[in-house]
């Protein structure tokens, strides 16, 4: 029995058991003046007041690990599930704002948790899930492993049983994600094909020894790439290899076969285990339902938690683009235990950049496509609009007024938080529309893939179809993001691709792989008129159908990223900055950001088809360019990244690269260079200002 209190003119009434809410009379009427008055006293009706209706009283259901769903949701009687919670809040949600108060511990879901137009609030409502104070609850999909048995004492492996079936991506222990068996090859061992890897050393034919091997998996990572697929079969010399994706890592950008440098690139065997030699890391075997584990040092297989992640999402907030889901908040929770399984199947993870990967059969694939495409060809051009997304763990799409606030997000495996991304990314089937939506006082660490993507990459993210697609009014404050994209390296911590009015401020971001703040997609190609790189014989892109040359300008504008501290990013990739800008942005301003510790790597990096940027009071330390921009200078007489302004920065390493030149109007005003730690007062303030801020109120 739910026995909430509720008030209406001074009367408590208490409400009986849920199912009998929906049955309730309706709550008692006054009459009106009109009814109540004489005819001929209607004349003076304006003079009498009647009373406002008292507010209605918020709601607050319970749920503990320690409850029953055949409770009633108090206090005394919490819930057990959060499902259970979900389909109590709905019976309040229109009349009054509800509070699901989630008690200390750990729920672990069977399926994704599902919110839709029903869940949210609704008539100028809220619907709240919250820890209760002091606490971060954990909304989990995944399942503790134990009865752990030593296995094979001469090589220190343990195992333990696990669901039949179940071939996870990661696995967690002592809660952090825990490599993969996997071994580095040298690329010189190989050769490359259409069809797979031919061995060429004679050291790696014992490859084809191994057993299951449609389950062995290559990684090669590149000058921004980070590509995956599946192999097939080893005969000999020969390591025939999974289809489509295979094929479709050869082609593109930054290739598997032929990236932009051979010393920056690497090779990777990974899940057989063979390769299970080094300490804290492990290998499933699904056929027979066992995992296998070799401990560190310090570790105790008496005692260490290790959980299995079961689920591929854990959140799913999408209505549709005509009735949103509105009016929901996240608060003092975490978020663990995910594993996106895509890459372990034919298709592979046939990555392009930052989450984003090719997929399913490319029409007129070239015949020699490690010779003919692997710096862009007509081929991939015509498959640009079509790449999809990494689904995130908690996805959010169609959807408006979604607050997270004071979260934890860690050991998921993918992205952690997906806004407005393409509906492929998507559980629910819809993308893209997202608006309103705040990420503020939460922390991302430990995760495989990036923190924050916002936004989608076809066509109707940058030009959509209907208004109400479009992403706009995303705000990311006060969040500490560290340790991300650690099996999908390409990954920026925080990424925006097509957005309105985006406000990036006041986080810190530190010790990841690749970027840490990537803003835009498409690199020119889709703004006004097009660009000129794209418009070659070799890449033929608007040559292909549905690749439009447009006259109005994407949704990308008035993004802000100001205030944020950014540390020890790029640590495995050459390519990109700290802060990553592409294609066109009315209106866009980098200011007042506390960049350093990128030794040989790009501070602020205004790439292909940038314009309209403003780039103000960035303080920049050790790094080995503090500013570039990609002017695509064997393109001039054309223009494609211009009329951007780099005004009063102060910097004390790295040096100016592109085109900075009154033709493209690209502008280097009053930028400061600093000998050593001697920054002036102003920069000392920018410093002291940037990154988390603790006096910021609540929302």
């Amino acid at each position: 029995m739910i026995k909430f209190a509720l008030r209406f003119a001074s009367a408590a009434l208490t409400v009986g058991a849920v199912p009998a809410i929906a049955q309730l009379p309706p709550a008692p009427q006054i009459p009106t003046a009109e009814k109540a008055l004489s005819a001929s006293s209607k004349r003076i009706f304006s003079t009498i007041r009647i009373p406002d209706r008292p507010a209605a009283v918020p709601i607050v259901i319970h749920v503990s690990p320690q409850g029953s769903d055949g409770g009633d949701g108090s206090r005394e009687r919490p819930f057990h599930s959060l499902p259970r919670a979900k389909a109590a809040a709905r019976t309040f949600n229109r009349d009054h704002d509800v509070t699901v108060r989630i008690a200390d511990g750990t729920f672990r879901l069977d399926a994704p948790l599902r919110f839709t137009p029903e869940d949210g609030g609704h008539n100028g409502f809220t619907v709240r899930w919250e820890g209760e104070e002091g606490a971060h609850p954990v909304i989990s999909g995944g399942l503790a492993v134990t009865g752990w048995r030593l296995a094979d004492a001469r090589r220190g492996i343990w195992s333990a049983t696990i669901p039949a079936g179940a071939d996870p991506r990661q696995l967690i222990v002592n809660g952090r994600l825990a490599r993969r068996a996997a071994i580095e090859v040298p690329r010189r061992a190989f050769e490359f094909h259409d069809w797979g890897l031919a061995i060429v050393d004679p050291a790696w034919r014992f490859l084809a020894d191994l057993p299951d091997q449609r389950r062995i998996e290559v990684e090669g990572t590149g000058w921004f790439t980070d590509r995956h697929a599946m192999v097939d079969k080893i005969e000999g010399s020969h390591v025939v290899m999974q289809q489509p994706g295979w094929r479709n890592n050869l082609i593109g950008y930054d290739t598997i076969a032929r990236p932009v440098s051979l010393e920056a690139a690497r090779l990777f065997f990974a899940n057989s285990l063979a390769f299970l030699r080094g300490s804290g890391q492990w290998f499933a075997d699904p056929a027979r339902a066992l995992l296998y584990y070799k401990p560190r040092p310090d570790e105790d297989m008496a005692t260490i938690p290790i959980e299995l992640p079961r689920l591929q999402s854990l959140l799913l907030i999408a209505g549709s683009y005509d009735h949103p889901v509105s009016d929901l908040q996240f608060r003092r929770l975490s978020f663990r235990g995910t594993s996106w399984l895509g890459p372990s199947g034919p298709e592979g993870y046939a990555s392009q950049q930052s989450g984003s990967f090719l997929a399913g059969e490319v029409s007129d694939y070239p015949s020699n496509p490690i010779r003919d495409c692997s710096w862009g060809c007509r081929p991939f051009e015509a498959m640009r609009n079509r790449l999809r997304q990494q689904p995130a763990a908690v996805q959010v799409a169609a959807a408006t007024r979604v607050v997270f606030d004071d979260d934890r997000f860690s050991e998921l495996g993918q992205v952690a938080l997906g806004i407005g991304n393409n509906p492929d990314a998507n559980d629910a089937g819809i993308g893209l529309g997202a608006t309103a939506i705040e990420v503020a006082r939460s922390t991302f660490t430990d995760l495989a893939g990036g923190a924050i993507m916002v936004g989608g990459v076809i066509p109707d993210a940058h030009h959509p179809s209907r208004p109400e697609m479009a992403i706009r009014d995303i705000l990311i404050r006060n969040n500490r993001i560290s340790d991300t994209s650690r099996d999908y390296r390409e990954q920026a911590a925080i990424l925006i691709t097509y957005a309105t009015g985006t406000i990036i401020m006041n986080n810190d971001v530190s010790d990841t792989p690749y970027d840490g703040i990537d803003v835009g997609w498409g690199w020119g190609a889709n703004d006004p008129g097009g660009s000129p790189a794209y418009r070659t014989a070799s890449r033929g892109y608007y040559d292909q159908p549905g690749n439009l040359t447009y006259d109005t300008p994407t949704t990308l504008r008035d993004t802000v990223v100001v205030g944020n501290r950014i540390s020890r990013v790029k640590q495995w990739y050459p390519d990109g900055g700290a802060i990553y800008h592409l294609s066109a942005d009315p209106g866009a301003l980098i200011a007042e950001n506390y960049i350093r510790d990128v030794p040989g790597g790009i501070a602020l990096y205004l790439d292909e088809g940038s314009r309209y940027i403003t780039v103000r009071n960035n303080v920049v330390e050790n790094v080995g360019v503090w500013l570039t921009v990609n002017s695509q200078d064997f393109l001039l007489p054309r223009r494609t990244a211009l009329d951007n302004n780099a005004v009063g920065n102060w910097y004390n390493s790295g040096r100016v690269t592109g085109s900075w030149t009154k033709y493209l109007n690209n502008n280097l005003v009053g930028n400061v260079a600093v000998k050593g730690n001697n920054w002036p007062a102003a920069a000392r303030d920018v410093i002291a200002k940037s990154g988390i801020r603790p006096d910021r109120p609540k929302p």
